[in-house]
């Protein structure tokens, strides 16, 4: 039977110790970190997430402010906005919140925001300082998982590391930093996705598989080596009856069975989906760091 990785408890660590960091700041004067949020359109989601995201600054002491805007904002007013906050001193992160209209090019978007404020780790300079192993913002969800190894101690040198799932997001990064000749990654890394004819012939080789192919239940016990430590990545709704809403969430694993055969899974909820708000104010906390050269 396998350990609980606990994101949730990971997470309420991280934002106590970003508090009491936040907490010196202010008793000796200084200005405190702040991050802007940019919201373009009423996705249900995304207003939760931002609001979600806003409430977690609030709590830690980080200067918050949300930018709601209409589903129809020209790409050149949302352009001049990231602008506007690009050179604004009050300001250390900026996240713009994924996916925008339509209408909208999300990568123009992405590399007008200026690297030193890039929270998200989106931006390319930022994604090639990753590859290549140098400071950089980590993008939050891998971070957030690289996180979860490192609290429990779990052994990554020398490790295979199967990632299933190859986005921008998750898959490709994660895959990157757990590459990194460093402490808490220098993994062998095999990614994989739906082009596999067998993803069961990867997924049964890995010492820590990561699964992020965003598909409810998809990995069972059977593609999974006993022992394994295993990060679920995925957040599903599946419908469910016998709840109120009418659905639950449910990961990229089948939790139930593959609990049984591994050593430590992160639930869902509960997991990884917090560790990624965390990581989002410790980028936030970072970039205050280097631009004000704390």
């Amino acid at each position: 039977m396998a350990v609980i990785l606990d994101g949730k408890k990971i997470a309420s660590d991280i934002k106590a110790e970003l508090k009491e960091s936040i907490r010196k700041l202010k008793s000796e004067g200084k200005t405190v970190p702040g991050l802007v949020a940019i919201l373009v359109g009423d996705n249900p989601a995304s207003k939760v997430y931002v609001s979600s995201k806003s409430k977690d600054c609030e709590e830690i002491g980080i200067k918050s402010k949300v930018e709601s805007l209409p589903e129809d904002t020209t790409e050149d007013e949302l352009l001049n906005l990231i602008r506007k906050y690009n050179n604004d001193p009050e300001y250390h992160g900026i996240l713009v919140q994924l996916p925008l209209p339509g209408h909208i090019d999300e990568n123009r978007v992405i590399e007008t925001i200026v690297p030193s404020k890039d929270v998200d780790g989106f931006h390319p300079q930022n994604v090639g300082n990753l590859v290549i192993g140098k400071d950089t913002f980590y993008p939050c969800t891998p971070y957030g998982i690289v996180e979860i190894l490192k609290r429990y101690d779990i052994e990554t040198s020398g490790k295979h590391v199967v990632v299933v799932g190859r986005s921008n997001i998750v898959g490709k990064p994660v895959a990157n930093m757990m590459l990194q000749k460093k402490e808490g990654a220098n993994s062998i890394v095999t990614v994989c996705h739906s082009a596999a004819k067998d993803l069961s012939r990867f997924t049964k080789e890995a010492d820590i598989l990561i699964a992020a192919i965003g598909r409810p239940k998809f990995i069972k016990a059977s593609m999974v080596k006993e022992g394994a430590v295993v990060i679920d990545v995925g957040i599903n709704r599946i419908e469910d009856k016998t709840t109120k809403s009418g659905y639950r969430l449910v990961g990229d694993v089948d939790y139930e069975e593959v609990f049984e055969k591994a050593s430590y899974i992160t639930p869902v909820p509960g997991g990884v989906g917090l560790m990624t708000r965390a990581m989002l104010l410790r980028n936030t906390f970072e970039a205050y760091q280097k631009i004000m050269g704390n």
